[in-house]
């Protein structure tokens, strides 16, 4: 019999409508699989019994025939996303034991369209990261690992690294500056982060609420659009959800691309790009005039200040987001003499050393007289920057770059750990979008010369997910990547 985990999710709905197998047997798979797989580390928090309830409720469905859009899917979600009576914890200590009596707004879409929750992913603490090897259960491995094991990247490393060994069909992600992209691109996999206020922030514990957005990682472009139609919306309860109308993104897989305008910006191909990452993007370049695309070469000359301007953003909204966590109300509470002292204990073992780092340092560009030197002039090069995205969409319709500077690195590189800078760096691609609040998806694109995945990103005009979708489905096609 076919192994029922390697379907896509569209290939899984036709089995399931089909009847050639049931949601139970599917869900049963993936259940298995995720025992076999458990040194991956993927999962923080396996779900089985409510999987199984929820897979025999849509066999129900299948059979009365008021089976949803993703009636019997199992997904992996990742432990950003509150989910009404399941452990969420951000995979930070100091929300030991917290169990949500509420359910986000992406989750419950998700729930109502008939998809199976499997369990919950892991992260980087509170999205704080690249790697995942600082969320508070150790780092996911990514699949792709030989001899040494290899990050998953993050911050949504656990979902990549699921989606990648098969242990769910497809996973939620966050993106805040590249959280679904970079480890999408490190676990050969597909991911897109949608426009900022595509989908709803409400029940998403916070990071930085001017840049998380929600989005799908899953086997390919496909997938995605099926999944971020069933996540996007506008939401009362979230100010910056948009009111905009959500089109059926799977529409656009399979267009042709003749015509279409392609920009290749300048500044993301400094002295020194890995020649292989380089070269991936050359033959990305290649495949899409070969179509009859047009490329036109663009400029984003405040690129050069992206890191910089969000390292000062993110950790500034991060301080503010983080203050909530006190011990008093929810999660760890370690005890101490007074009030102060029960604060001070709590957050102290509470958070790790990664989160301790950016609460300081968004505490120190909000204070009395840095605000005006830090916090108000990166607002304005964010503006900049993302005027730059602006007019170069007057010239073309998508633009197209790597995703990350590297493949995969070493789980442990001391180079990453003891040099924080050198982590942040493997966000030059992607901040920037990040800061523009635009649509961006990375795809594999090839490997490396160890047999690693790298990745390509294409960005879109805001709220075009749609000319992102085809511009990235043309390039799968041709690309012909295997997923391993």
């Amino acid at each position: 019999m076919t192994d029922l985990t390697k379907l896509t999710i569209t290939e899984a709905l036709k089995g399931l409508k089909e009847k050639k197998f049931s949601a139970v047997e599917l869900t049963k798979e993936y259940l298995n699989k995720m025992e076999s797989c458990r040194e991956l580390n993927a999962y923080v928090l396996e779900t089985p019994e409510k999987a199984l309830e929820q897979a025999k409720a849509a066999d129900e469905k299948y059979k009365n025939g008021t089976n949803g859009a993703l009636e019997g899917i199992p997904l992996g979600i990742k432990d950003l996303f509150c989910t009404r009576g399941i452990r969420t914890t951000a995979c930070s200590h100091i929300l030991d034991g917290f169990v949500p009596p509420y359910e986000s707004t992406v989750t419950q879409k998700l729930l109502d369209a008939g998809a199976v929750f499997l369990g919950k992913l892991n992260m980087d603490e509170f999205a704080m990261g690249g790697s995942n090897e600082t969320s508070f259960y150790g780092p996911a491995v990514n699949p792709w690992s030989k001899d040494k094991k290899l990050v998953a990247g993050g911050s949504s490393g656990g979902s990549a690294a699921a989606v990648a060994a098969n242990i769910c069909a497809a996973a939620t992600g966050t993106d805040t500056g590249g959280s679904i992209r970079q480890p999408s691109a490190f676990c050969g996999v597909t991911g897109i982060k949608p426009t900022y206020g595509r989908c709803s922030r409400y029940g998403i514990i916070a990071f930085a609420s001017s840049l998380d957005q929600a989005g799908p990682i899953a086997k390919d472009v496909r997938d995605c659009a099926v999944l971020l139609k069933n996540m996007a919306g506008h939401d009362v309860r979230d100010s910056t959800s948009a009111k905009v109308e959500v089109p059926d993104f799977e529409k656009f897989i399979g267009m042709d691309v003749r015509g279409m305008k392609i920009g290749i910006p300048a500044e993301y191909r400094p002295d020194g790009l890995n020649a292989e990452i380089a070269g991936v993007w050359d033959r990305g370049i290649e495949m899409l005039k070969a179509r009859g695309a047009v490329i036109v070469d663009i400029s984003l000359p405040h690129t050069k200040y992206a890191l910089a301007t969000y390292y000062i953003i993110a950790p500034a909204e991060a301080s503010s987001n983080l203050a909530r966590y006190d011990g008093l109300r929810y999660g760890l509470r370690v005890p101490g003499e007074h009030l102060d002292n029960m604060y001070i204990n709590s957050r102290t073992e509470g958070f790790g050393k990664e989160v301790k780092r950016r609460i300081m340092i968004g505490t120190y560009v909000l204070s009395a007289g840095y605000y005006d030197a830090y916090y108000l002039k990166a607002q304005k090069v964010r503006r900049l920057i993302r005027d730059d995205f602006v007019k170069a969409f007057e010239k073309c319709d998508v633009i197209l770059t790597p995703t990350a500077p590297t493949s995969a690195f070493p789980i442990g590189d001391k180079s990453m750990l003891e040099n924080p800078i050198n982590m942040y760096l493997n966000d030059v691609f992607t901040v920037s979008v990040s800061l523009a609040g635009l649509p961006a998806m990375s795809l594999p694109a090839g490997l490396s010369a160890e047999g690693l995945p790298l990745g390509l990103q294409v960005i879109g005009k805001a709220f075009d997910e749609g000319s992102v979708f085809k511009t990235a489905s043309a390039l799968e096609e041709d690309i012909k990547f295997e997923r391993k």
